[in-house]
């Protein structure tokens, strides 16, 4: 159920690309930090009157901390021209028309392959950085593309990294967004036809695969959305990829079943990935990192498991031009989770016999 408010905007706290955040008061209950998406509901001014969603915010939600604004009702936006038919987030009130890249581009029509392109798959949206860096510690200059699926943030807009990465020139072959996601550079159905865009009509040397922001886990085995970590991983496979797989690790998160090796990516490689992935692994050589390849063997039979070096990743890691966060731990508090991703993006960069 949405929880309404109505208040009006008070300041405009700050911009990125594609989202403002605002200042809006509500009456009886003070001041909201409010989000508001420009292409979907126009651009709010100080004065504005606007209709909230609020039922994230209640929750407590770490990335879910805001207002939303649903609706600026006396000064609605213009009707924009429609270059497509592809509608994401169906059937909702706020569904969405897009100009979708397999109806835009004929070369998608036909296309199977993406000609062996490296494609690191990863559970969390905090991983992206880290991926990257990686990446560039050993190729500053490949063109990566981030193909980002559904399972967190529908908005690519919401991600204040994106947008940090993008204006680095850390992204510099684009965005894709799949699934019921939107917001990116271009908009596809699947992950098959994201991967294939992202090769062809961006003309990525590498792809990232992460969901958006605030991914949704229930504490169960199966009931987490990182469980597509898998699922991208045979998409790649099947479009003659290499897959290459970042664990989920962590040296700081207070709850058993994430420390070390997270439950969640032995589900996601060891159960739900059919095909053969590389999976990185830091040769870091002390009893944490032990322990982390000691429980990754289970992975041994269906995948590749693949130590590698970590000198220069921290440099790498540092010099990152937006902040690492994962869970709200920075990269001093949760050092473990940003190596593993970095490694990947190392890995997938690596020449491979």
């Amino acid at each position: 159920m949405i929880r309404w408010r109505r208040g009006r905007v008070t300041a405009v706290r700050r911009e990125w690309r594609g989202a403002t955040e605002l200042e809006v008061t509500v009456q009886d209950e003070g001041l909201f930090r409010a989000l508001a998406y420009p292409d979907l509901v126009g651009t709010p001014e100080p004065g504005d009157e606007v209709l909230l969603s609020v039922g994230a915010l209640e929750l407590g939600l770490g990335t879910g901390g805001y207002a939303l604004v649903v609706a600026i009702p006396e000064r609605l936006p213009e009707d924009a021209p429609l270059a497509g038919h592809m509608v994401k987030a169906r059937y909702t009130p706020m569904q969405t028309l897009v100009d979708g890249a397999e109806e835009r581009h004929p070369q998608l029509a036909t296309a199977t392959s993406v000609d062996g392109m490296p494609v690191v798959v990863a559970d969390l949206h905090s991983a992206l950085p880290a991926v990257l860096a990686g990446i560039r510690a050993d190729q500053p200059s490949a063109r990566i593309a981030y193909v980002m699926t559904d399972g967190g943030a529908l908005p690519l807009w919401f991600s204040r990294t994106v947008d940090g990465l993008r204006s680095a020139g850390w992204l510099a072959a684009g965005t894709v967004t799949v699934g019921q996601a939107f917001g990116g550079d271009l908009e596809c159905v699947t992950v098959h036809s994201g991967l294939l865009a992202a090769r062809h009509v961006l003309d990525a040397d590498i792809a990232v695969v992460t969901q958006g922001p605030g991914n949704l886990g229930t504490g169960s085995v199966w009931g987490f959305s990182g469980v597509a970590c898998g699922e991208a991983v045979n998409a790649a496979a099947v479009l003659n990829g290499r897959p290459v797989a970042a664990l989920r690790v962590s040296s700081g998160d207070p709850r058993e079943r994430h420390r070390g090796l997270s439950h969640h990516s032995l589900t996601a490689y060891g159960q739900v990935a059919l095909a053969r992935a590389e999976v990185a692994l830091p040769e870091a050589g002390d009893a944490f990192w032990d322990g982390v390849a000691a429980r990754a063997a289970e992975l041994a039979d269906r995948h590749t498991l693949v130590r590698v070096p970590v000198d220069g990743l921290d440099a790498a890691l540092r010099a990152c031009p937006v902040p690492l966060s994962t869970m709200g731990r920075g990269l001093d508090a949760d050092y473990a989770a940003f190596l593993a991703s970095a490694c990947a993006g190392r890995l997938a960069v690596a020449d491979r016999v």
